[in-house]
């Protein structure tokens, strides 16, 4: 039997997870321990093949770091890190570029400022230009540190984006930036908001198969 974590809460379904390399099943209140156990038996096959993927996008991660000469990803495209004499880091719109000698944790801190600044830039540009297409207005834009949500929307009209999105394509950027506006119409997924998206995005499911892809490959980089 699969070692595991139980966490039982009030819900009506029984769910497992695997995710850094570890197994969690989410269970109902009641359900009795020899059902729990039953259920995770019949899927030992499925959860060492996730438990492997999971340890080797693990085991990836760690031995991430960034160099000179490496390519990091920015708006779907990859440019070089070069090192350029001087204190300041930039984006000259052919590579990324910071002062020569710095470590790889240095390096990896320096594009992170880039994406943070970029991003901000980016998405506010974007969000203003889909707002008027939409005839809706949020309050506020937020760059966040958000590793497993691409972009949110609060009750108050603020639209919250992690600047890990700034590694995607234009046009998945363009469907998140769509999909959170559409919530200040629809806040929810129901099917009027879907028809709000496809509006804008009639083969939206094409950028969330991208975004699904780049979501899987930051698994195994430590951004």
């Amino acid at each position: 039997m699969t070692d595991y974590k139980l966490t039982r809460s009030k819900r009506k379904t029984l769910t497992i997870y695997v995710r850094k390399g570890a197994v969690e099943v989410r269970a109902p209140l009641k359900m009795s321990q020899s059902r729990i156990d039953a259920f995770v038996a019949s899927k030992e096959d499925w959860i060492a093949k996730k438990l492997a993927e999971s340890r080797k996008a693990l085991a990836l991660k760690e031995a991430f770091a960034l160099s000179y000469g490496d390519t990091v990803l920015y708006r779907g495209k990859h440019y070089p890190i070069i090192a350029k004499a001087g204190r300041s880091i930039g984006f000259d719109g052919t590579q990324f570029y910071a002062p020569p000698d710095l470590t790889p944790e240095q390096i990896q801190q320096a594009c992170v400022q880039l994406y943070r600044k970029m991003a901000k830039q980016v998405l506010a540009q974007k969000v203003s230009y889909y707002a008027k297409q939409l005839s809706v207005s949020p309050k506020a834009i937020r760059i966040t540190s958000a590793r497993t949500r691409w972009g949110s929307c609060s009750a108050k009209k603020n639209l919250n984006f992690s600047w890990r999105l700034i590694m995607a394509h234009d046009e998945v950027i363009d469907y998140v930036v769509v999909h959170e506006l559409a919530h200040l119409i629809e806040m929810n997924h129901s099917e009027r908001f879907w028809k709000t998206v496809s509006s804008i995005f009639p083969e939206y499911k094409e950028q969330k198969a991208q975004l699904k892809a780049l979501q899987k490959r930051l698994n195994t980089e430590n951004w």
